[in-house]
């Protein structure tokens, strides 16, 4: 039997262009990576282009917007040439992708519990009570304590980390191949950050997944990806094993390493990102 070497996401050449009225903005300009059962970290500023490769990928691109790519593949699988209809049961079933705010990303007129299985009745052909079941376990497995009762909430009855935690459980629920994080801890306070990242490492390690987490937050992603990519104006300047990224070679990598914070040392005046024009070239 031959066992496939074939890398879980391929993307080569993806780019990713929104027109307004002074003309095209390149939002994501050319990048390309692979992506096994590994933890990759995406890390940039506001506006550098990391959630707008993540929504590609899943095909949340608004609708106006043009995506091109040499190849953009899941598997074997050419996305930008799938249908809609298979994007779709694809999307939330093999892909699923965490979004930056639970206030935002969860129907505030659905309990939680509803919502986790509306997703698994969606792709699964299941009753609603074995549903309930699984939806149950799931929240059990985020460190919900009580699963009955968050079940009936509604998100505005949860704190952000529970939210948060809410909205795992409902992208895992059905057992994702890919999952996409984009900046998942950025609304919670650092103990909850921590717990939320614990919860994802132990699942990730558990279920085999890929994982991509996009986040601002360089030193968060270095203590937690296997591999980090750092983009700034749409493009990749850097890509290097997280354990390497002392030694990271690019100005603005280096840059955004002196911006953060060492206990001990002087820090005034406060380091500041001395930005080339030729990064963005």
């Amino acid at each position: 039997m031959t066992v496939s070497t074939s890398p879980l996401l391929t993307v080569e050449d993806l780019r990713v262009t929104f027109p307004t009225r002074t003309g095209e903005v390149n939002a994501v300009r050319g990048v390309s990576f692979a992506l096994g059962k590994e933890r990759l970290g995406i890390v940039g500023e506001s506006g550098s282009g990391k959630s707008q490769t993540g929504r590609a990928i899943m095909g949340l691109t608004p609708g106006h917007a043009k995506i091109t790519a040499k190849k953009l593949a899941f598997g074997d699988r050419d996305l930008l040439a799938m249908p809609k209809s298979e994007r779709r049961a694809l999307r939330g079933k093999r892909i699923a992708m965490i979004l930056q705010d639970p206030k935002y990303s969860l129907n505030p007129v659905s309990t939680i519990g509803r919502q986790i299985v509306e997703t698994l009745k969606t792709h699964e052909k299941i009753s609603t009570a074995e549903a309930k079941s699984r939806a149950l376990a799931m929240l059990e497995a985020v460190q919900i304590r009580d699963p009955e009762r968050v079940f009936d909430l509604y998100p505005h009855e949860v704190s952000g980390g529970m939210g948060q935690r809410a909205m795992i459980a409902m992208m895992l629920v059905c057992g994702p191949e890919l999952l996409i994080a984009d900046e998942p801890t950025s609304a919670l306070d650092v103990t909850v950050q921590l717990e939320v990242l614990s919860i994802l490492d132990k699942l990730v390690a558990e279920r085999g997944m890929g994982l991509i987490f996009i986040s601002h937050d360089l030193r968060l992603v270095s203590s937690f990806c296997d591999r980090v990519i750092v983009m700034y104006a749409g493009k990749i300047v850097e890509e290097l094993p997280s354990a390497d990224l002392a030694g990271a070679q690019h100005p603005y990598t280096r840059g955004l390493l002196n911006c953060l914070p060492t206990i001990g040392t002087d820090r005034h005046p406060l380091p500041v990102l001395d930005r080339k024009r030729e990064w963005a070239l």
